[in-house]
């Protein structure tokens, strides 16, 4: 007969360890974490120490400490990430896994297309579709003849999707929520477009909505100011991000940036020096299709302001 001593659980060198749930982060409050679990359930985390910034989007495993309450032990890889420059050019994550970048822009206040240009090239580099989205149709005589909209309808050319509508009048909503469904989409654009009217219109209850993550999160914390991940009514998710109105890309390498710019990519490689830069160098393949009409002039200046680093972006 042989005698055992009881070892405590907790020192057992063969315990498993807690099991781990997945989930979803909606909003990142700074000190808690709102998690959604697979059944819909609202969970206030925090997370452990080790892990990186955790932004809406993200996918984690979690452990339940409590009742709705749980620790972050991981981040599941992140399929794509949206990234800017803060004041300090530290380099912050915005959102994880989105689909879509929707850059709304509008007759008024007058748009900024080097803003624009920034977005296209981060969802570019993030390996998300851009949409523009032109908001205060009804400010317009025509979209096709306005003069103030030649800019905009650039974009066209080069292939990105635009649509147009307004939100004051309800119009081309149906379009826009149409173009949500199964998907991840994150709304930016310059302050004073409509954007806030825009969400209001696909998301109705969206009063109700902050109200129920503001209840879950046990402090009474207000989404509005907070980036935040609501799920829409008829599919898809919309992450609503109040802070990218001032947009940077911050340092990105040459040839990053460069293809960023969609219309470059069939003369990258053609310069005749390798490592051309597209600025000053002789021989440049992009600066011969500017000449030829096939890149347009503005675009190029977007990107030698870009690449130059003669403003911070």
């Amino acid at each position: 007969m042989s005698i055992t001593t009881p070892v405590a659980a907790g020192n057992r060198a063969d315990a498993s360890p807690p099991p781990t749930n997945s989930g979803l982060v909606l909003v990142n409050y700074g000190k808690s974490v709102l998690v959604e679990d697979d059944s819909g359930c609202l969970y206030r985390c925090v997370a452990r120490r080790n892990l990186r910034q955790i932004v809406s989007g993200d996918r984690v495993r979690w452990e339940a400490v409590g009742t709705q309450e749980g620790v972050i032990v991981a981040i599941e890889p992140r399929r794509t990430v949206l990234q800017r420059a803060d004041s300090s050019d530290r380099t912050r994550v915005l959102a994880a896994n989105i689909d879509q970048i929707l850059i709304v822009a509008a007759p008024q206040p007058a748009h900024d297309v080097f803003l624009i240009d920034r977005y296209l090239v981060a969802a570019e580099l993030a390996g998300a579709t851009p949409l523009l989205v032109v908001n205060k149709s009804d400010l317009l005589d025509s979209w096709a003849a306005d003069a103030s909209t030649d800019d905009l309808r650039a974009y066209a050319d080069i292939g990105y999707g635009i649509l147009i509508m307004s939100a004051r009048l309800n119009t081309g909503i149906d379009k826009l929520a149409q173009a949500l469904v199964n998907r991840t989409s994150i709304l930016v654009g310059q302050s004073g477009v409509g954007k806030s009217s825009l969400i209001n219109c696909l998301l109705p209850e969206r009063d109700i909505l902050i109200g129920k993550l503001s209840d879950a999160s046990g402090k009474g914390c207000h989404t509005t100011t907070t980036t935040t991940l609501y799920h829409l009514p008829h599919g898809g998710d919309l992450i609503d991000s109040p802070g990218v109105r001032d947009f940077r890309l911050g340092e990105t390498a040459p040839a990053d940036l460069a293809r960023g710019f969609r219309e470059f990519r069939p003369y990258l490689g053609l310069c005749r020096f390798q490592d051309c830069r597209h600025l000053s160098e002789p021989g440049c393949a992009i600066k011969e299709a500017m000449r030829e009409g096939v890149i347009s002039e503005r675009r190029l200046a977007s990107y030698t302001q870009l690449a130059s680093g003669s403003t911070r972006i």
